[in-house]
């Protein structure tokens, strides 16, 4: 990891102030450490309502009930993003959506920004901001370099993402230099989960049926 990458604030005091000065002015936001809080329990549709508020340089979220900022990539998670898309051109029948708001976690209750989901072509014509997980295969999370890709990216976004029954959660993890297959959701858990070391071959389960061959991940490392 890059020398003090992770520590890092995950939203620059500049930023924090652009999106303060649009907040509604019942939901009170705090700036602690590099992070944003609220300071009153935050229902979803306040979410929703201060994420189409928040500025373009901004990308919130809604795990666990807790408002969550999604840093923003850099080069190399962005070329591994690529990377994947060309990859997922074996199936020319699906789009891998960038960038994707995702209804996640039980009940539907979560607000997830996905790295990339996999669907059918089309899939998320005439949706809004957030769709319902109904129809996508596979969500794509690569790791940042913030503090809190740990929890956020290993730990509760693939809960979330089971507990939406997508079938297949993919982790591109950049500290490890693993991939990480999650398959089977079943009671809001992914029963099967198979890490492979960057250079693997993998092989990405029903529906996704797709090989990945991953040795061109080795020049992500850093």
């Amino acid at each position: 990891m890059t020398p003090g990458t992770a520590d890092r604030p995950l939203m620059p005091c500049e930023d924090f102030e652009e999106l303060a000065g649009v907040t509604p002015k019942h939901i009170r936001l705090e700036y602690v450490n590099g992070r944003v809080r609220t300071k009153d329990p935050l229902s979803v549709e306040d979410f929703e309502e201060l994420e189409r508020r928040a500025p373009e340089t901004v990308r919130l979220e809604y795990i666990n009930g807790k408002l969550e900022v999604k840093a923003m990539p850099d080069g190399n998670h962005t070329s591994i993003f690529m990377w994947l898309l060309q990859c997922l051109m074996q199936r020319p029948d699906l789009n891998l959506v960038p960038e994707s708001g995702v209804k996640a976690e039980a009940h539907r209750k979560g607000r997830a920004r996905t790295d990339g989901t996999l669907a059918a072509v089309d899939r998320f014509k005439g949706d809004g901001e957030w769709s319902d997980p109904d129809g996508s295969l596979m969500a794509v999370e690569i790791t940042s370099r913030d503090r809190d890709t740990n929890q956020r990216d290993r730990i509760d976004k693939p809960i979330g993402y089971a507990e939406a029954e997508i079938p297949v959660c993919l982790l591109v993890d950049r500290d490890n230099h693993t991939l990480t297959v999650f398959s089977e959701p079943k009671d809001g858990r992914y029963q099967q989960i198979s890490p492979y070391p960057w250079g693997a071959t993998v092989e990405l389960p029903a529906p996704v049926n797709i090989t990945l061959d991953t040795e061109k991940l080795k020049d992500y490392a850093d």
